[in-house]
């Protein structure tokens, strides 16, 4: 199979998040899309981060009906610090052994890529495919290059419609009181308010 993951804290998923997905799914022909929220990630140490088990839950609320985005727990399973290389690791060995493997990401990622825990392996085990938008700015690769000087080629990239979401403004928009319909689906909204998140 060809799958592509898609990781990140998800904190909200916002329509962002799953216009990327769906443009990717769609432009390479991928049989799915995992959606794989973080754990503890390390590199958000000292973070506050809204708990594993809403995160989870407002991701599958937003996929849910999506026949071709799934939620991998892998990584908000693990009882310690999160690092992309051990996740590839595992699947690599296990569920996706025979599959090919695209890692979905940012350009600001793909940016601070080389800061990663072994980035070399992780380039030996996925294609990457680093979504661009007007404005961003180029696609910088010394650092990586510096890393893997093949990495040109286990790159691929997809342009995308410029929507200006993030999940920082939508947590300051909801504990501001500001509206933010249209900007999450209507189930990741009302859970939200249900749960009286980001208040």
């Amino acid at each position: 199979m060809r799958r592509g993951i898609f990781g990140g804290t998800f904190d909200p998923i916002h329509m962002g998040h799953l216009i990327l997905a769906q443009e990717v799914h769609w432009r390479l022909g991928l049989d799915e899309v995992w959606f794989m929220p973080t754990g503890e990630p390390w590199m958000k140490r000292g973070q506050s981060l809204t708990s594993k088990e809403h995160r989870k839950a407002m991701v599958e609320l937003a996929i849910a009906g999506n026949k071709g985005f799934k939620l991998s727990t892998i990584e908000m399973d693990r009882p310690r610090e999160t690092y992309t290389v051990d996740t590839l690791e595992e699947l690599h060995q296990g569920e996706m052994q025979h599959d090919e493997v695209l890692f979905i990401m940012g350009l600001d990622t793909l940016h601070n890529m080389h800061k990663w825990k072994a980035p070399g392996r992780v380039l030996e085990l996925v294609q990457l495919v680093v979504a661009l938008r007007p404005g961003e700015g180029d696609l910088d690769l010394k650092a990586l290059r510096a890393i893997d000087s093949s990495v040109a080629e286990r790159l691929m990239t997809v342009d995308l419609p410029l929507i200006e979401i993030s999940g920082t403004e939508l947590r300051h928009r909801v504990t501001a009181g500001q509206p933010y319909r249209y900007l999450v689906p209507d189930a990741v909204g009302d859970y939200i308010e249900t749960h009286g998140l980001y208040r």
